[in-house]
């Protein structure tokens, strides 16, 4: 059985310790918390869904995750992805998932050799997707650096997004 309450620590930890001036100079949030039975942090932008109220679990959005669950844990992985819900639905925007996700998948193409065992080869809700070894002695070091990792190309979606402007 899985100590949700031992990650959860971890994943806050982690967290805590992300560049705070770098996430507001992006104006990147953060949540950690638990979503189907995984322990996980995300990171987004306000802009990358319509709903204010509760952007972390909006029916249209785009958010970087990593989790771990029970079944992760077994086979030792930190997961993390970019999941785009939805998006024929945000505001502002005239979004085909397909032709979005091609066209930020073209970009990433170029980034794609800084993340481990990474894969673009999805449907378009998940834009990418990869694993890391879970090392419980680092774990907390090793999501901070997904999470960096993300930050650094957190600009790929505005850039994409700016492409389907109403």
């Amino acid at each position: 059985m899985m100590d949700f309450e031992y990650y959860i620590e971890k994943f806050q930890k982690a967290a805590n310790q992300l560049d705070k001036k770098k996430r507001t100079a992006k104006q990147l949030q953060m949540h950690v918390g638990v979503t189907l039975n995984s322990v996980v942090l995300k990171l987004y932008k306000k802009e990358w869904t319509n709903d204010e109220i509760d952007p972390v679990n909006a029916t249209t959005r785009i958010f970087f995750a990593v989790w771990v669950n029970e079944e992760s844990i077994k086979k030792n992985k930190i997961f993390y992805n970019i999941h785009a819900l939805k998006l024929r639905k945000l505001s502002g925007y005239a979004i085909e998932s397909k032709k979005f996700a091609t066209s930020f998948r073209n970009e990433f193409k170029k980034q794609e050799v800084n993340w481990q065992n990474v894969s673009t080869n999805f449907g378009p809700l998940t834009l990418m997707e990869g694993w890391i070894k879970l090392d419980n002695d680092k774990a907390q070091e090793d999501i901070v650096a997904l999470a960096n990792n993300f930050m650094s190309i957190a600009y790929l979606i505005d850039k994409t997004l700016a492409e389907f402007k109403k």
